[in-house]
């Protein structure tokens, strides 16, 4: 009990202190860490590949990706709604609920025997595809966010190597089989979880000088999302497409990597995962938490689309020499996800950030991620559906490889198109300003 009488709480305790810098730093290392934990509990089950397993005539291993990004689709969809509305007490019992029932689907997906355990998948992918918006609803809004945002966002590019990697070591070590990989995957990060939670929620809420920079960060009722929408349309339809694109590409990479790695000769090297994921972790955090050194905001908005172009320039050119002959398998595969993640990462971490407080807009940048991840997960899911539905019989590294370099071009279209449309729109809104200032 406190003073007034209060029941103590696990989840209610006390802030730390410090200036921003030090806040900040506290922040990106928990927050990291934090979502790090949680992917402990996705992705592991990618790491096999249940050879020979078929239902209906497609692939066993195709279905359980698409069961899974099923659940994260709905999940985005609804967090539309939810994560737009998401108050600040309580975060933590929900990452810890939410992770629980996503564990606890891992259970029941080794216990009942195939076909019937699909559907644990999408029960799994349904609380997971929530919880990075409760993650992210504690940073957004802080002069710090840039460098916060990237650290967070980075989590699960080196979550997704580290965790395939212990995956794939405690089923080589310890001869556990591929239906309880992900289960016992996720035993290994529970504890870990639950400490971390715990030092998430002393994170404090952003200050006035950060209100004053970044905007104030409140929950966005049904009204403020159609107005928000309606004003920037043409902008957000762009980025939502952009963003769709590299999403299919990043899952397809993210869920097949272990079948093109086998495509090109590499079996049975669980170390190649991470091997290929850190150095773009490091690289996309120095290149995106950088961008914290802009105060402009809507310099720092314009820049994190040069860096988007960049990445589809990046990720076509290798493309196109891996497919001829002038790239090793190891070199394309870390450029090509270097290249993607410099146009998927900052959507979640700076994109939106900056561009609510460059137009000075309140709400939350939740709101904006669900509302592109959705679209996302629709463009991933259509893909995988048309590969097995139409017996597409292209191996992952051609359809990969070909896949990304019209993606590039196309990619890099759209961003130049939003480019022009938000310059335009805020030089627009000054000359607004000034002349209503002036009658």
């Amino acid at each position: 009990m406190d003073k007034s009488g209060n029941t103590m709480s696990l989840f209610k305790p006390t802030y730390i202190k410090g200036n921003s810098f030090q806040i900040g730093l506290y922040a990106a290392i928990t927050v990291f860490l934090t979502y790090t934990m949680v992917f402990g509990f996705r992705k592991s089950f990618t790491i096999a590949t249940f050879d020979g397993m078929t239902i209906a005539g497609y692939s066993y291993k195709t279905i359980l990706v698409i069961s899974q990004m099923l659940g994260y689709m709905l999940a985005k969809f609804y967090g539309i709604k939810y994560i737009s509305e998401l108050k600040r007490h309580g975060r933590g019992k929900i990452i810890l609920f939410l992770t629980s029932i996503s564990w606890l689907s891992w259970l029941f997906f080794a216990l009942i025997p195939a076909p019937f355990n699909i559907l644990f998948l999408l029960i799994n992918g349904f609380p997971l595809g929530m919880l990075w918006g409760v993650v992210f609803s504690y940073v957004e809004g802080r002069r710090s966010t840039d460098f916060i945002g990237a650290t967070l966002a980075v989590s699960f590019i080196f979550a997704s190597g580290f965790v395939k990697t212990v995956g794939a070591w405690l089923m080589l070590n310890f001869n556990i089989s591929e239906f309880w990989v992900p289960f016992f995957t996720g035993l290994v990060f529970a504890g870990p979880l639950l400490l971390f939670v715990y030092l998430i929620e002393k994170i404090p809420a952003p200050d006035d000088e950060d209100v004053a920079y970044r905007m104030n960060r409140i929950p966005m009722l049904a009204a403020d999302r159609k107005k928000f929408i309606r004003m920037f349309l043409p902008g957000l339809s762009a980025c939502i497409l952009i963003y769709t694109f590299a999403t299919i590409f990043r899952d397809m990479r993210d869920n097949f990597g272990a079948e093109m790695w086998k495509e090109m000769g590499f079996f049975d090297k669980p170390e190649l995962f991470a091997k290929t994921e850190t150095p773009i972790s490091i690289i996309i955090l120095i290149l995106i938490g950088s961008m914290v050194l802009i105060k402009d905001s809507f310099r720092a908005f314009l820049l994190s689309h040069v860096l988007i172009g960049m990445g589809f320039v990046l990720a076509g050119i290798c493309s196109f020499l891996f497919i001829n002959g002038a790239m090793t398998p190891v070199w394309w595969m870390t450029l090509v996800g270097l290249g993607l993640y410099m146009v998927y990462i900052p959507f979640n971490s700076v994109f939106f950030e900056r561009m609510i407080a460059s137009f000075k807009h309140t709400g939350n940048v939740g709101f904006l991620i669900y509302l592109a991840d959705s679209f996302g997960y629709v463009g991933s899911l259509g893909v995988m559906f048309s590969k097995e539905i139409f017996k597409i019989q292209l191996n992952w590294v051609n359809f990969f490889s070909n896949g990304v370099i019209l993606l590039s071009l196309a990619g890099l279209a759209l961003t130049i198109f939003s480019f022009i449309y938000f310059y335009t729109k805020q030089k627009a809104l000054i000359l607004d300003r000034i002349s209503s200032g002036i009658k």
